[in-house]
């Protein structure tokens, strides 16, 4: 997932929020484990703790991973995602 993409859906989920509001939150949950991995890693790996950097380091894939499971759930028919083809297309420009 590139920086367009994680913009594009960021977009999408402030446009709807009132609609959609628990997708906005699971979003928001999603980046914010996603910057406490980027944040601690470093921390910890001063504090010389292997376990939490190995930890951090996994929160680094929570977006992509979360965009994974998402679009196999919608595929599946178990879970309705309208944001997955803005992740795919990118954002759209007006003129």
């Amino acid at each position: 997932m590139n920086l367009v993409q994680l913009s594009a859906m960021k977009a999408w989920m402030v446009a709807h929020r009132s609609h959609q509001p628990v997708e906005y939150h699971a979003w928001d949950a999603v980046l914010t484990l996603w910057l406490m991995g980027w944040m601690g890693a470093p921390a910890f790996i001063v504090l010389d703790d292997p376990w939490a950097v190995l930890a951090c380091v996994s929160l680094f894939f929570a977006p992509p991973g979360y965009l994974r499971l998402r679009r196999r759930l919608h595929h599946r028919q178990r879970l309705r995602c309208d944001w997955l083809q803005v992740v795919q297309t990118g954002p759209t420009e007006t003129a």
